[in-house]
């Protein structure tokens, strides 16, 4: 009996509880419904209603009897998961519905707002500068304008340059031209022509210089006068010769007939100039070897200087009338060499020394300079008509000038030791290409005998190679016991 009524209890206990708790599920259904309709309710209403009052919050039933442990754990579970579903579910309509509005919680969300979506209108426009280098001036030209310029004056420069060189040319030919015509039958000869015709002008090589050839006169072969002008077409010369002055030069040469000329070597003119061509010159560097001599003593100024194989050549060539116009038109006068064996510049080989000696000829050298610094006129350039009268004298003084028999033996003395020395040099290069030409005869001998088909007649060339061979050999022999002989 007892146990019956504690079964009823109990189950009378659960029904009231499921009955409770389906209204409260009811209820709280209604509300979340209602909060679904509007979400936003509770900030429009929020200044106008008060903080609600919370639902009164259920108890649980306390325990009755603690003897039966089964029961009472699944009852107090049940009831401890309802307890606080039912607690969550009034805390949320409780913060909902109690807690007012407040004005912190969105602070500097206009801010946010402002720098999240950034509003283009309110940028301000910015006008960019065109750079200097793409705008449409002249400053943007100053390299194409430079160059141009440049240009353009290398041109003027060109045109003005040669016409003045071809003005001074042709100056100094009409000054000239009686004078030559008179001495030489043939005058201008460009050499274009089988038959040597006197063209009567001027031969131009290039903007600067100016060649002209003469000949037909006794005792010389010809005469060929160069005027070697400053490159004023250029004008970064006309720049470097701001920097280092030089002047424009007429230079003369005359080759002298072989047997119009005696054998000696000898030069006159400045001192530095002569120190330089003793360096560069062929015959002056083998047959005059001693310093530069002072000429002072014949009259001559101090910046003038002699070189000579002999001083006999010296005493014979430099007379009263030669020392007049060495002395009269030294500013003039460069340098004058008498040489019998000129080669020109010495010959700078990169395989050692030539194998044969530089052909020579007997010439006359003259060289002089114009006035004016790089700087000369029309007069200046017919002020050189004296001295194309001293190279008319010197032509004639060659001539008449002869040896005595002590300085011919003298000068035949020193072309032989010139030659010695020289084949002294050239010995052991002269035993090497001979040895070579041997080397490729014999090669050339082989390469016949194994080129020929037929085997008989390469046997029979094979023997007389042989032969030949043998031969040298006996020969050979016979000398050396020849000279056995002899030394007994």
């Amino acid at each position: 009996m007892i146990i019956f009524t504690r079964l009823l209890v109990l189950s009378l206990l659960l029904a009231s509880g499921a009955f409770a708790k389906f209204q409260e599920f009811d209820d709280d259904s209604d509300d979340v419904a209602e909060y679904d309709d509007n979400d936003f309710a509770e900030f429009e209403d929020a200044a106008d209603e008060g903080p609600t009052a919370r639902p009164p919050s259920q108890h649980t039933p306390e325990k009755e009897e603690e003897n039966d442990d089964e029961d009472d754990e699944e009852a107090t579970v049940e009831l401890e998961g309802q307890e606080e579903f039912e607690e969550d579910t009034e805390g949320q309509e409780g913060d909902a519905d109690a807690e007012p509005y407040d004005d912190e919680e969105f602070e500097n969300y206009d801010d946010r707002m402002d720098t999240g979506t950034p509003n283009k209108i309110k940028d301000p426009i910015t006008i960019v500068d065109v750079p200097a280098h793409l705008q449409n001036s002249w400053e943007s030209y100053y390299m194409e304008i430079l160059m141009v310029t440049g240009l353009l004056a290398y041109i003027m420069n060109y045109i003005i340059g040669k016409n003045k060189n071809s003005r001074l040319a042709h100056a100094w030919f009409n000054s000239h031209r009686e004078l030559l015509e008179s001495n030489f039958s043939l005058v201008g000869d460009d050499g274009t022509n089988k038959d040597p015709v006197s063209t009567g002008k001027l031969n131009q090589e290039n903007e600067h210089i100016y060649n002209l050839w003469c000949s037909g006169r006794l005792c010389c072969e010809g005469m060929l006068i160069q005027l070697k002008f400053i490159k004023r077409q250029d004008l970064l010369n006309v720049l470097a010769r701001m920097m280092r002055p030089v002047c424009d030069q007429v230079q003369v040469k005359v080759t002298m007939n072989e047997e119009d000329m005696d054998t000696y070597v000898f030069a006159v003119g400045t001192r530095k100039t002569l120190i330089r061509l003793q360096k560069e010159m062929q015959d002056l560097s083998e047959f005059c070897s001693d310093k530069p001599k002072s000429a002072a003593k014949m009259g001559l100024p101090e910046s003038m200087a002699t070189l000579s194989e002999m001083g006999e050549v010296t005493d014979g060539i430099m007379d009263t009338k030669m020392v007049h116009y060495l002395t009269l038109y030294s500013d003039k006068i460069e340098s004058i060499q008498f040489s019998d064996q000129f080669s020109g510049p010495k010959i700078m080989q990169e395989e050692g020394q030539p194998l044969k000696l530089p052909e020579t000829k007997k010439t006359l050298l003259f060289t002089f300079n114009v006035p004016g610094s790089g700087n000369a006129s029309v007069k200046d350039m017919e002020a050189l008509l004296p001295l194309m009268n001293m190279v008319i004298y010197s032509i004639d003084k060659v001539r008449k000038f002869r040896l005595n028999r002590e300085g011919k033996q003298k000068a035949d003395k020193n072309r032989a030791r010139v030659e010695e020395n020289f084949l002294k040099l050239t010995h052991v290069q002269r035993q090497e290409a001979a040895q070579t030409r041997r080397e490729e005869k014999k090669r050339a001998e082989k390469e016949r005998i194994m080129n020929e088909e037929d085997p008989d007649k390469q046997r029979r060339l094979e023997e007389a190679v042989q032969r030949r061979e043998q031969k040298k050999m006996d020969k050979k022999q016979m000398k050396m016991k020849q000279i056995k002989v002899k030394a007994m």
